[in-house]
C-alpha cells in the first residue's frame, strides 16, 4: 500500500508508526518517516509517540490496526481526516476513533484490506508490488549460500503458538523427500525458544543433513535468503509473508485461521488447509456464514494435515 502511495504520489509525505522489529525489515524503504512504535512499552510508548509527533498535524491517518492498543494510541496524532475500517471488520471500539471509513468488502483478504486504504485516498489501482530494499551485504550473503549449496528449500517451521505448528516428523519427511530429490533443506526463524525447540525436534526425526539458521538471521539476511529459495514451506508465520514479497512460491499450512483472509497472497493455491472442515466441526456452520476471520480451537488441529498432501503441493513446485 505504501509503495502504490508513493509511485504515484512521489512528493507525498509519508509518516509510517511502526513496530520495533517490523521496522528492522522496511527501514531501507526510501522518502518514509518510521516513528517507532514498542508495544511493550505500554503507556510509555504512547508518550513517547506523542513526544516525537507533537504538534503536527496530517491530512489523513489510515487506522489499519484495529486492535483497542492502536486505537487508543491514534488519539495522539492530529489528524484532520481518520480513516478507519467498515463497521464489519471493525472491533474493540476501533468506529470511535474514526470519521471515516474504507468501503466495505466481503472476505477480503488482509492484504486486501489494506489496499482498500488507498482506494479510500483515490490513489489509482497499481500492479500489485513490495519494494523492499535489502542492505547490499545481506544480498551478497544469501547468493553465497545458493551458489554453495545449489538449489535449496526453505522450511519455517515455528508460528507464535505451538498449536499452529505442524508435527515435527512431518516435517522431517518432507525433508527428506526433498533431499532424495537432491534439494539442500534449510530451517530458518526467529530466536524465540519456540523456534528452537520446533527446529531440533524436525532434525532429530530427520534421516538427511538439514542446514539449521534458526535464529542466525537478521529479518535482511532472512529476506534475501528466501528470495534465493526454490520454495518456502510454512504455517502461518512472518517468513511465509516475506517470501510472498520476494517473489518466492510458498506452501502454507492452515488449521486455525481462514487462509482465504490470511494465506500467502498470490499463492493461495499452494496451502494445505483443514480449517473449512475444522471450523465447520467447531461452529456447526460453514466458514462462509460465520463472521470473517473467526478462528477454529484445537491443540491438535494442526494434525489433520497430512503428509500426502503436503507433498502433493510441494511436488507441483518442483
Amino acid at each position: 500500500m505504501v509503495t502504490r502511495i508513493r509511485q504515484t504520489w512521489p512528493n507525498a509525505e509519508i509518516t509510517w508508526v511502526i513496530g520495533k522489529i517490523e521496522y528492522q525489515l522496511v527501514r531501507l524503504i526510501p522518502n518514509v518517516r518510521f516513528v517507532i512504535f514498542d508495544k511493550k512499552e505500554k503507556k510509555a510508548a504512547v508518550k513517547k509517540l506523542k513526544a516525537e509527533l507533537g504538534d503536527e498535524s496530517f491530512d489523513a491517518l489510515l487506522m489499519m490496526q484495529v486492535a483497542l492498543r492502536a486505537n487508543l494510541a491514534s488519539r495522539v496524532i492530529n489528524a484532520r481526516r481518520r480513516i478507519g475500517f467498515d463497521w464489519a471488520r471493525s472491533k474493540e471500539l476501533h468506529w470511535w476513533f474514526v470519521n471515516e471509513r474504507v468501503a466495505a468488502s466481503k472476505h477480503a483478504h488482509v492484504l486486501e484490506g489494506f489496499m482498500d486504504f488507498a482506494d479510500k485516498l483515490g490513489v489509482p489501482e497499481a500492479p500489485l508490488q513490495w519494494d523492499i530494499p535489502l542492505q547490499p551485504e545481506a544480498t551478497t550473503w544469501a547468493a553465497e549460500q545458493r551458489q554453495a549449496w545449489g538449489r535449496f528449500v526453505v522450511i519455517s517451521p515455528a508460528a507464535s503458538k505451538a498449536e499452529r505448528n505442524w508435527l515435527a516428523e512431518r516435517y522431517a519427511q518432507i525433508a527428506d523427500n526433498l533431499a532424495e530429490r537432491g534439494l539442500q533443506v534449510v530451517l530458518c526463524g526467529g530466536p524465540a525458544p519456540l523456534d528452537r525447540q520446533t527446529g531440533d525436534a524436525i532434525k532429530h526425526h530427520a534421516q538427511s543433513e538439514l542446514i539449521d539458521l534458526i535464529g542466525q538471521t537478521s529479518l535482511h539476511q532472512m529476506a534475501a535468503l528466501l528470495g534465493q529459495a526454490q520454495m518456502v514451506i510454512a504455517p502461518d508465520t512472518g517468513p511465509a509473508h516475506i517470501a510472498v514479497s520476494m517473489s518466492t512460491p510458498v506452501v502454507g499450512l492452515y488449521a486455525h485461521s481462514n487462509p482465504r483472509r490470511t494465506g500467502p497472497y498470490n499463492n493461495l493455491n499452494n496451502v494445505v488447509s483443514v480449517y473449512d472442515d475444522a471450523i465447520a466441526q467447531e461452529k456447526g456452520q460453514a466458514w462462509d456464514q460465520l463472521r470473517w476471520g473467526t478462528r477454529a480451537k484445537g491443540k491438535e488441529l494442526m494434525s489433520l494435515i497430512t503428509v500426502e498432501q503436503v507433498w502433493e503441493k510441494v511436488a507441483a513446485l518442483l
